[in-house]
């Protein structure tokens, strides 16, 4: 008989000497192909940038290439989910047991039923599982209509995605330490790393404005973002409506989502120049950032702001709403890039600052983009990852 190996279905054991060998993970997300979703364009960079490395990587979800998987129907639920660009996965152990077959990690990066059974099968494999905590209840409570209002929901949630699947998981991502420290604060208990989804490479600086030119006309504010509650657009719609300089301001907002009728309506009526708020291609989003002049973003709950750091990295000045359940505000490197969440005097003043101050817009945009090159590319988000997934497998049933 041949002595035993150590061996577990469905993955090859590392030994020390295959330390820095090529991965290959599987990333297991509900919506693949919609570049709609925050989350599905970030998994989308990230398994580009891993192969780029070398790796291998393995999608799992709805409108994947290889790895399909059909939607699941939710009543209600999926139709709200659909007006945010994203769709559930219908869990198959079939499709996971091919997908997985080995792989040596599985990420993991929605609490939902297709994540939770994919992380069962892993484990039935023995595949190490990883997880990224992606979704924060307060975005979850601010599109759940009556539901925000009962006290102890938002706790409620943190709660029901620990025992959905992060008390099983060792090693979770989050994109900001705030993220990380909300869920210890929530008894979460695996090692946190702390890794900035990161920015493409296609999102470059623009050529610098002259600040001794004459200031043209229009000056185009653009925001980015899902149109909902929590992002609070209507806050840069009034202080737009607000500002001294009203008559010379185009607004754009790139982002679909439920509110897009209202928000239209609201900026019909109260802003001079006609604004455009709706859907742009990611593909087309470098372009579109380069040739606005300030970004703002008013979000009041946010796990990360991946749109904040591709506006900077296009060469943009942020003006960032500093709310308490949003990372967002890390972002600012100059206290005018800052203004008190849903104060649209004070982000009228801010506006009105820029506007005002060119030659400033012009040094900031440029220390702005050169510190996000620094500091928040996905080539370096990647390399922590692949850092995160060695260190699960290292120590993957200790």
């Amino acid at each position: 008989m041949e002595p035993p190996t150590g061996k577990t279905p469905g993955r090859t054991p590392i030994v020390e000497e295959d330390i820095d060998r090529p991965l290959t993970i599987a990333l297991v997300v509900d919506t693949v192909g919609n570049q709609g979703n925050g989350t599905s364009n970030s998994a989308l960079q990230w398994a580009a940038e891993l192969k780029r490395q070398g790796h291998h990587v393995r999608l799992v979800g709805v409108g994947a290439p290889d790895w399909p998987a059909r939607v699941n129907k939710v009543p209600l639920v999926s139709w709200v989910a659909a007006k945010q660009q994203m769709q559930f996965a219908e869990p198959s152990d079939t499709l996971f047991r091919t997908a997985f077959q080995g792989v040596d990690v599985v990420h993991i990066y929605m609490p939902f039923k297709f994540g939770r059974r994919a992380a069962k099968v892993a484990r039935q494999m023995g595949i190490p599982v990883t997880a990224g905590f992606h979704l924060q209840p307060e975005n979850v409570l601010y599109s759940a209509g009556p539901l925000r209002y009962i006290p102890g929901m938002e706790r409620f949630l943190y709660w029901l995605f620990r025992q959905w699947l992060y008390k099983r998981v060792d090693h979770i991502h989050t994109p900001t330490e705030m993220t990380a420290s909300l869920l210890r604060e929530h008894g979460y208990k695996g090692t946190m790393h702390v890794i900035s989804n990161g920015y493409a490479p296609r999102f470059t600086a623009r050529e610098p404005f002259d600040p001794d030119a004459p200031a043209h006309v229009p000056f185009r504010v653009v925001a980015s973002g899902r149109l909902a509650h929590e992002k609070d657009q209507i806050t840069l719609i009034k202080a737009i409506s607000m500002s001294r300089h009203a008559s010379d301001v185009q607004l754009v907002i790139a982002g679909t989502g439920p509110l897009k009728r209202y928000l239209t309506f609201r900026a019909n009526r109260r802003l001079k120049r006609k604004a455009d708020i709706g859907f742009h291609r990611n593909a087309d989003m470098p372009a579109l950032l380069r040739s606005c002049d300030l970004f703002v973003h008013c979000s009041i709950a946010d796990i990360e702001s991946v749109s904040v750091i591709e506006a900077m990295a296009c060469g943009l000045v942020p003006v960032i709403a500093a709310s308490e359940l949003s990372a967002a505000s890390q972002f600012a490197l100059t206290d005018a890039s800052l203004f008190p969440v849903r104060d649209a005097a004070m982000l009228a003043r801010r506006i009105d600052w820029w506007i005002d101050h060119p030659d400033e817009l012009a040094r900031w945009g440029a220390v702005y983009a050169e510190h996000t090159r620094e500091h928040y590319s996905v080539e370096a988000s990647v390399h922590r990852f692949v850092d995160m997934e060695r260190e699960a497998i290292a120590t993957a049933g200790a």
